[in-house]
């Protein structure tokens, strides 16, 4: 059986997955469990534009490093001139419904405030949004940014994922 998936499949499968749609406005940044500093420096640039004025870590011990996500985040944020007073972390989950599980009380907080929720995950975590969906229905619409993770060296990109080697996502 031929396993290799052609250019038209996947261009199909890249647009059913991609899950960017970033906010004009300031948005609460909701960053999504990873052991991998993209996202801390995405969402530090994003907060010194005045995008990211809330953010909620999520995160706990990842399964290839044995690095607490969230705490590892919020210590490279912290370096980057983030104030620690916009940030809530939750260190604890392992898998993308345990991350919005537990931080729950902290994307509840920033609907309070009026903030629109902005996932910030990896191009082709669209789990990450629908998980925000299904446990937080009263959340008017979901915002998301995202990022191309690098795994031994290979960066997974929209425009080549499916041509190269299988890689941790």
């Amino acid at each position: 059986m031929d396993e290799t998936i052609g250019a038209d499949e996947a261009a199909r499968i890249t647009a059913y997955l991609d899950v960017e749609a970033p906010p004009m406005a300031p948005t609460a940044h909701v960053v999504f469990g990873t052991n991998q500093s993209t996202p801390a420096e995405l969402v530090a640039r994003r907060y010194h534009q005045e995008l990211a004025p809330f953010i909620i870590l999520t995160g706990g011990v990842n399964r290839h490093t044995g690095v607490l996500e969230a705490i590892e985040h919020r210590g490279l944020l912290l370096e980057m001139g983030v104030p620690d007073a916009v940030i809530r972390y939750e260190d604890c989950s392992t898998t993308t419904q345990g991350n919005v599980e537990r931080a729950l009380p902290f994307l509840r907080e920033a609907l309070r405030s009026g903030l629109v929720l902005t996932a910030v995950c990896k191009w082709y975590h669209r789990r990450a949004v629908q998980q925000l969906r299904a446990l937080l229905p009263e959340a008017p619409s979901f915002q998301a940014v995202t990022w191309e993770p690098r795994y031994d060296g290979v960066t997974v990109t929209r425009d080549d994922w499916w041509l190269k080697s299988p890689v941790a996502a």
